[in-house]
């Protein structure tokens, strides 16, 4: 980004080039709508585009899992793992398309925080230590996390290519506009990523340059099976689903290492998500994470998430460094954010109803989003 040219939230941005009409971005939100086997639905065609039609950028979906192994994490995930779900996504893709919009797929494999998983009934992450907390109610969960068995070196190897596989079929046959990789959040690969969920003592532990490396080598083996001209990136957060308040305890010389290494894998962007992305990333030092992929990886498109629904916060991120914002709560509250906002509306507050008691798409939100106009 060229901090001298200030740009708004509404200039356009050019992604590997994609060309993004605004710098909005619909974050990727699990809403467990897809079919017992994955499969994508007429509701999420709807609800998907509508966002396109409320005028946002580009959509980021939910984590679509990777394989029909260990990567499923939700009853009603989607998945990218057969040629039935990458058609059915088309039907998705080809919708947004024609409301005007871009549309990346979010690539997930849930590793020890999978709740349910119809291919296997026991859960893997880097080692046998089981996750914080209490399994999320939200997508229909119940109790404490399972303690996973510590996934072998050919496993490792084996979900890589389901990475690969899975963009493969986003390209080709899904009609996805993009990729992006989910490196956050508490799933496999940031549970490789932590020091207290990876106690490995081969080359996938240890410093946290060894512990990148699952991160790094599935964003090689994606953009190697989706070449150069394809936009794809990495989400990284150092809060998980389970364990809000974690740091990275290498700090910011962490923090580089991570945005340096994934900036070398060849990438295109990196979506950045802290709870609130613009306080400081590490006590005593007053930059946000935001700042941190920005110093690390200069030459990257930054993608900021986290509480930036206030459009004067979401402005302020793209002065921190960003260069795209993205919402979450704030785009399902408002499917139009950008037109409101564009005409000095208010957004809506966010209803806790639209995600409760479960996280599935609602009526509700359809019939919003088909009183949008249409913003091509």
């Amino acid at each position: 980004m060229n901090a001298q040219a200030r740009p708004t939230l509404f200039d356009p941005l050019d992604l590997n080039g994609l060309a993004l009409p605004n710098r909005l971005v619909v974050a990727p939100m699990t809403r467990i709508s897809a079919t017992p086997e994955g499969v994508p639905t007429p509701t999420m065609v709807d609800y998907y585009a509508g966002f396109a039609r409320g005028g946002f950028g580009l959509i980021v979906t939910e984590g679509s899992y990777t394989d029909r192994a260990y990567a499923q994490g939700y009853a009603g995930q989607p998945g990218l793992t057969d040629m039935e779900q990458a058609r059915a996504w088309r039907a998705v893709t080809d919708a947004v398309h024609a409301a005007g919009g871009r549309i990346f797929v979010q690539l997930m494999h849930a590793g020890a925080l999978s709740q349910a998983n119809r291919f296997r009934n026991e859960t893997v992450g880097p080692s046998a230590i089981a996750p914080k907390g209490m399994q999320m109610g939200v997508y229909r969960g119940k109790g404490p996390y399972r303690t996973p068995r510590a996934i072998a070196p050919h496993e490792i190897d084996a979900a890589i290519a389901g990475f690969a596989e899975a963009a493969r079929l986003a390209r080709d046959v899904a009609g996805f506009d993009g990729i992006e990789i989910h490196g956050a959040n508490g799933y496999l690969l940031d549970e490789f990523l932590t020091d207290y969920t990876n106690r490995r003592d081969d080359a996938w532990g240890g410093p946290i340059g060894n512990r990148i490396r699952l991160a790094e080598q599935t964003a090689r083996a994606v953009r190697g099976a989706v070449g150069d001209g394809f936009p794809v990136g990495v989400r990284i957060s150092q809060g998980k689903v389970n364990d809000f308040t974690h740091k990275w305890a290498e700090g910011a010389e962490g923090a580089a290492i991570v945005f340096g290494r994934l900036a070398e894998t060849g990438i295109d962007f990196l979506h950045v998500t802290e709870f609130e992305a613009w306080q400081p990333a590490f006590p005593g030092d007053a930059r946000s994470l935001v700042r941190h992929a920005r110093l690390a990886a200069p030459h990257l498109t930054v993608i900021a998430n986290g509480g930036l629904h206030e459009p004067a916060r979401a402005q302020d991120a793209l002065a921190d460094g960003a260069d795209l914002v993205a919402l979450g709560r704030g785009a399902l509250a408002n499917p139009d954010w950008p037109g409101r906002v564009a005409q000095g509306i208010a957004p809506r507050p966010f209803d806790p109803a639209l995600l409760s008691p479960f996280g599935e798409i609602k009526p509700a939100e359809l019939r919003m989003r088909e009183a949008l106009p249409l913003v091509a």
